[in-house]
């Protein structure tokens, strides 16, 4: 569901806050991280979204000249329909019609599980994060064989930018077992409360 508030817009899901368009700090830090992470020779570096959202990761991504090739990966067809005819249009409008820029509506864990796509960043942001989950499907994308998947689709050397609402110092763990290395998570600072974080690693060379 999508709801005005305002000025703004909340995306709701099974009754549970996912996400809005009052701030997208976090949304463009798991964007920057990414790149900031890659080798900076790495010609034209492609990266897969996954999730959609309310857009800001896209319209971060494509204000980079440095991106390659961009692929969003979304499920609900709704959310992509919001961005192509709908209010949130007025975000992402420009990003959507960007040449590097390429829609999949597909399952992301699916979609991470049958591609023979690799990629030089995964930045992933589909649910609350890993130890809260809104859509239990998603639960198997911080599983072992999940995070495997992800290192499969991943090229070498490669970075792999995980959202979550709170940090998770077991899945830092969880990502070292899958293989990964130079594992950091990086913050986004709130007057109070839990803040957001982004969980980063890299694929083995």
């Amino acid at each position: 569901m999508l709801r005005g508030r305002g000025d703004d817009f909340e995306i709701i899901a099974n009754g549970c806050f996912l996400m809005d368009t009052s701030d997208g700090r976090s949304e463009r830090l798991l964007i920057d991280a990414a790149l900031a992470a890659l080798p900076y020779g790495r010609p034209a570096p492609s990266v897969l979204i996954g999730g959609l959202g309310v857009g800001f990761s896209l319209v971060r991504a494509v204000s980079q000249p440095r991106w390659g090739r961009i692929t969003v990966v979304e499920r609900e067809q709704a959310i992509v329909d919001w961005h192509l005819d709908g209010p949130l249009g007025r975000i992402s409008g420009a990003a959507l019609r960007d040449p590097r820029t390429g829609v999949l509506r597909t399952d992301l864990v699916a979609h991470l599980h049958t591609t023979t796509e690799r990629y030089d960043a995964l930045c992933l942001d589909i649910d609350n994060g890993p130890d809260w989950t809104v859509t239990q499907d998603n639960e198997s994308l911080y599983s072992p064989a999940g995070l495997a998947a992800c290192h499969a689709r991943l090229t070498p050397g490669g970075v792999l930018a995980v959202w979550s609402a709170q940090p998770s110092p077991g899945f830092g763990s969880a990502l070292r077992n899958a293989g990964f290395r130079a594992v950091t998570t990086e913050e986004v600072a709130v007057a109070r409360g839990v803040p957001d974080v982004v969980h980063l690693a890299l694929a083995r060379e």
